[in-house]
């Protein structure tokens, strides 16, 4: 008998009993549908972490230097704390000491901020990002302006009380008019419009535009960090390869700056998105080990399963194969016949558990902040590990079908 006809009977005997060959497939389907839903939110993330949340944070091809690292991932000891709160802080000399020292094309900007209120009239905008920096901050940030202009460096030089705002905060306290020009108090002291960032969007349902920028110099600056103070100093390469270079030029002249002989740690951070990259890489490493044993307890139960219904074919369907072995059909003929049924099987139940991962991923992307990314590699995988349960799971079955004594199966009722 050829494949074909194997086929044939097989899908025949499928439409026969429908509910059963049904909740046959059942273990299969959930396998493979927890398998394509994992693999498409892990991409996703993958894709996200890399393109918008890393670079977010820190930037594309941008380094900070810092006191201590913005971003730690995974536990941190109360002594590595202890150190890193005992280090000195960046002072507007350290920036501008380390950014005459950086010989290729870089874009830098002094940076601190705080969580402030901003008021206009009787409205506020609480927990707002108040930033203070310089002109260059929004070539470094990608920053377009929806409304007016960034502030000029003369007006950086000037310490002008002029801001920017992120669509959020103009959208609340302006409601609709036009926020240029008007006045914005920030601890009482007045400040300027002048500008309205193009809306940024959301991080995992976190609000991007929630911020506020001004001069660093600027009067509010008392309020966000101490004077000569600054969180960080931000650097913007135009390329991997000027990045790597201006980090090492960095901290050579920090170095240099504060005394550190060779061997000695630095008292300072340079933190690029490689860090937070590398901590998502660490979790995404974690799912993917566990994905393997998730999906084979599934892939395992379904394939009992299936030789369960497949045993209990054969034995309903004794006398058929007593027929059929009386007629002249060969060994492999029947071990064909059911291997080709349960490989049938279980390649409907893979293909159905592709699409209900599939439509669960888009569920999980449409319903949550989580992204989804379709790998195809995972499809293909579905696919084959759905024939390969079919084949392992039919193999038992068929070979005992197969054993049948030809007068004895005929006289089974």
């Amino acid at each position: 008998m050829g494949l074909f006809e194997a086929m044939r009977m097989a899908f025949g005997a499928i439409r026969a009993q429908k509910l059963k060959s049904f909740f046959s497939l059942i273990g299969v389907l959930i396998g493979v549908m927890f398998l394509i839903a994992v693999v498409s939110v892990i991409q996703g993330m993958n894709v996200f972490m890399e393109e918008k949340f890393a670079n977010a944070l820190v930037g594309h091809n941008t380094f900070k230097l810092r006191q201590r690292p913005d971003f730690v991932g995974g536990n941190v000891g109360d002594d590595v704390w202890l150190e890193w709160l005992r280090r000195p802080r960046i002072s507007y000399d350290d920036a501008d000491y380390v950014t005459a020292r950086i010989t290729v094309p870089v874009v830098a900007a002094k940076f601190c901020q705080d969580r402030m209120v901003l008021t206009y009239g009787t409205r506020q905008a609480k927990d707002i990002s108040l930033i203070g920096t310089e002109d260059t901050y929004f070539q470094i940030k990608g920053y377009n302006l929806k409304q007016g202009r960034p502030f000029t460096p003369q007006e950086v030089r000037a310490s002008q009380p002029v801001l920017v705002l992120g669509a959020l905060v103009a959208e609340k306290l302006f409601e609709g008019q036009d926020p240029l020009g008007q006045e914005v108090r920030i601890a009482g002291l007045p400040y300027r419009v002048i500008g309205v960032v193009e809306p940024q969007g959301t991080l995992f349902g976190l609000s991007m535009d929630k911020f506020a920028i001004m001069p660093y110099n600027a009067p509010a600056r008392r309020y966000i960090c101490p004077i000569n103070i600054l969180d960080e100093v931000l650097y913007k390469a135009g390329n991997t390869s000027d990045l790597t270079m201006a980090m090492g030029q960095a901290e050579a002249a920090m170095r240099a700056r504060r005394g550190l002989k060779p061997g000695q740690p630095n008292n300072f951070h340079l933190e690029t998105s490689a860090a937070i990259l590398d901590f998502w890489g660490r979790i995404s490493r974690v799912l993917f080990m566990a994905l393997p044993l998730l999906v084979g307890i599934s892939l395992v139960v379904g394939g009992i399963v299936i030789m369960n219904i497949m045993l209990m074919a054969v034995t309903e369907r004794t006398r058929e194969i007593g027929i059929r072995k009386a007629l002249g059909a060969r060994r492999s003929d029947i071990m064909s016949q059911f291997m080709v049924e349960s490989a049938a099987l279980s390649t409907m139940g893979a293909a159905l558990g592709i699409g209900a991962g599939l439509g669960l991923a888009f569920l999980v992307r449409a319903l949550t902040p989580l992204p989804a990314a379709v790998a195809t590699w995972s499809l293909v995988l579905g696919v084959v590990l759905g024939v390969i349960v079919g084949i392992t799971a039919g193999s038992y079955p068929a070979l005992r079908a197969s054993k049948l004594d030809p007068i004895d199966a005929l006289r089974a009722e």
